[in-house]
């Protein structure tokens, strides 16, 4: 069920981007809401806008799109992904960086890592940009980041026992 909704989701961002260049501007976000059969002001319509454009870009990018289009994880899943971080975040200040790495995740088993093509924080900042915010990669993963990150795991997870063995065996939970 969340997998199609995921789906619909993204095949509806995709329709109302009308020039293709995987972001909506007002005029295809406001032509969307009318094309799906909603009926909203025009100042309802732009709240919602300016509540999903979270980077204040006056566009909104499918990311954004999603991330408020996605049903919220249940209280068990963010238990563990909770967890997760918090195994990660070696020194509890609230951010994930290559230093809080360091002995909890194994780089000489990456393939550019044995090549020689990386060094050991390469491996980590490509490893922590996985979680970043997509063109914001500063090499620190915040809580709300890496929530953010599995809350769209989550979504694409219907089931709740499998997405707790996947934390689990994960992040060795």
């Amino acid at each position: 069920k969340q997998w199609y909704q995921r789906r619909v989701a993204i095949t509806a961002g995709r329709i109302m981007d009308d020039d293709s260049n995987k972001r909506l501007d007002m005029s295809e976000f406001k032509k969307g809401i009318s094309d799906y059969g909603l009926v909203l002001e025009n100042e309802e319509i732009k709240d919602l806008f300016t509540t999903i454009d979270m980077d204040r870009s006056g566009y909104i990018d499918f990311d954004e799109f999603l991330r408020h289009l996605r049903p919220p994880m249940n209280k068990g899943r963010r238990e563990l992904v909770l967890k997760a971080f918090n195994k990660l975040d070696k020194t509890g200040d609230g951010v994930i960086t290559v230093d809080d790495l360091k002995g909890v995740y194994d780089v000489t088993k990456h393939p550019k890592y044995i090549s020689g093509e990386w060094t050991e924080e390469q491996v980590f900042l490509k490893f922590l940009s996985s979680y970043d915010t997509p063109n914001e990669s500063d090499g620190l993963v915040t809580k709300e980041e890496f929530m953010n990150y599995y809350s769209g795991v989550s979504a694409s997870i219907d089931n709740d026992a499998y997405f707790d063995l996947m934390m689990r065996n994960s992040w060795k939970l």
